[in-house]
């Protein structure tokens, strides 16, 4: 797939025309490269040669150069999203994460403010301690990301005590930047991301919490237990002295286990959003705030096309916003962040609190860290 994706140009097509009352298009070009090209323009990695526009699926050494010095200070970064800039080639990062969840009250079927949940059923408290994730750039375009969790969760729900530890979910990453963001321009860093996650945590026997998922504010939130693969579209702009960054990405959960009624387990897919607004407020020390909303959305489809048989068949809703600081210990590697992510409103979901604590540590083999 990445030899296509390399290779791939936008095609010739014909213009949309009436026919028989209808409108008719071609339909064949994909939808990444019609979201590229919608978004580079000739500025970013496009050429218009004789009415044909062409995309360049590898940024320019040129590009890069320009990015590279451009005003981009060494810090964390998001706590809620993987960057979609990539590491440096060469260049590797190991990140050990606290991430917690505190959760005692719900929504109900319709949707509600935080302030409208209501009291249980369900009491659910959790930590993922260390979640560890490392990173590691292959070129200046394609990044590879593995990461686990060790982590356990104590709930009573209906009266009944539940709790356990051990090993959690893992999942390796793949992130590929067909588009460098221009300093002299607002044209943003693209990234492609695709995930696979297993449940390693089920292998090893541990119990998932009530809800089946992993947090909210975990990157990407996936059904705990399953395998699944997730794909998504995000982007990042630096305009000194703020950055902004999001995206939007899509998880398809493989059918599970046979259910008590003897039944494959069928639940419905997933859509992540994530917009982050960050303030870098010293350089020198990468100091900064960010501010970043999270949405978690259980659709009532499939991908495969089953019907849903499992979990929210009605399907669910959360958004929240985290608060957080980020800051650079001295001048070494090691980059820290920590903030608290707040349930805003939600529907068929928990209503909780989520404390998280982080950790980066870069290397590079070149001996100089730049900034994804």
């Amino acid at each position: 797939m990445l030899d296509v994706m390399l290779t791939c140009q936008t095609s010739r097509y014909k213009p949309l025309t009436r026919q028989a009352g209808n409108y008719a298009m071609n339909r064949r070009i994909p939808l990444l490269a019609f979201l590229l090209v919608a978004s580079s323009g000739p500025a970013a990695g496009a050429d218009v040669l004789d009415g044909v526009s062409s995309v360049h699926w590898v940024p320019t050494e040129e590009e890069i150069r320009k990015y590279r010095q451009s005003w981009n200070p060494l810090s964390h970064g998001p706590m809620l999203i993987s960057s979609p800039d990539i590491q440096p080639e060469g260049q590797w990062y190991i990140r050990p994460l606290v991430f917690s969840q505190i959760g005692e009250s719900s929504f109900g079927n319709e949707f509600r403010l935080a302030t409208d949940a209501n009291p249980g059923p369900l009491h659910l408290y959790s930590i993922q301690s260390p979640f560890i994730q490392s990173a590691y750039g292959i070129t200046n375009h394609l990044e590879v990301v593995g990461q686990t969790s060790i982590g356990g969760f104590w709930a009573r729900q209906n009266g009944e005590v539940d709790n356990d530890f051990g090993l959690g979910d893992s999942s390796i990453i793949l992130k590929y930047r067909p588009i460098v963001q221009d300093p002299d321009s607002w044209v943003p860093s693209i990234n492609w991301f695709n995930q696979v996650s297993l449940p390693t945590g089920k292998w090893a026997g541990t119990d998932k919490a009530p809800g089946g998922f992993s947090p909210i504010g975990r990157f990407p939130s996936t059904r705990s237990g399953e395998v699944s693969v997730t794909s998504g579209i995000a982007f990042r702009k630096n305009r000194e002295p703020f950055r902004w960054s999001g995206g939007v990405y899509y998880t398809y959960s493989a059918p599970g286990l046979r259910n008590a009624q003897g039944q494959t387990s069928y639940f419905g897919d997933l859509i992540n959003a994530r917009l982050i607004f960050e303030h870098i407020l010293s350089d020198k020390h990468g100091f900064g705030y960010n501010i970043e909303f999270v949405t978690l959305h259980g659709v009532t489809h499939r991908l495969d096309g089953h019907n849903i048989n499992s979990g929210q068949k009605s399907g669910f809703s959360v958004i929240g916003v985290e608060p957080s600081i980020q800051w650079r210990i001295g001048d070494t590697n090691f980059l820290v962040g920590g903030g608290v992510l707040f349930t805003l409103a939600g529907q068929n979901a928990t209503n909780s609190i989520y404390p998280n604590f982080s950790v980066f540590y870069y290397w590079s083999k070149t001996g100089k860290v730049m900034m994804r």
